[in-house]
């Protein structure tokens, strides 16, 4: 298993967002602007990125 981390940080806020992007980034574990969590470098974790690109950033 691979203990790869990856640092997602909520830039853009989720207001006036579709609720399914909303739900993913709570899925993701971000509560608030300018909050980081890391996370394990999954394909799941990698498609939720992906869905809302628009809203994180993303640092290896």
């Amino acid at each position: 298993m691979s203990d790869k981390k990856i640092k997602v940080t909520l830039v853009k806020s989720v207001i006036g967002t579709k609720q399914s992007h909303r739900a993913t980034v709570r899925g993701l574990g971000l509560r608030r602007l300018n909050h980081t969590v890391e996370l394990v470098d999954t394909p799941a974790v990698r498609g939720m990125v992906t869905k809302v690109a628009y809203l994180v950033k993303v640092e290896a």
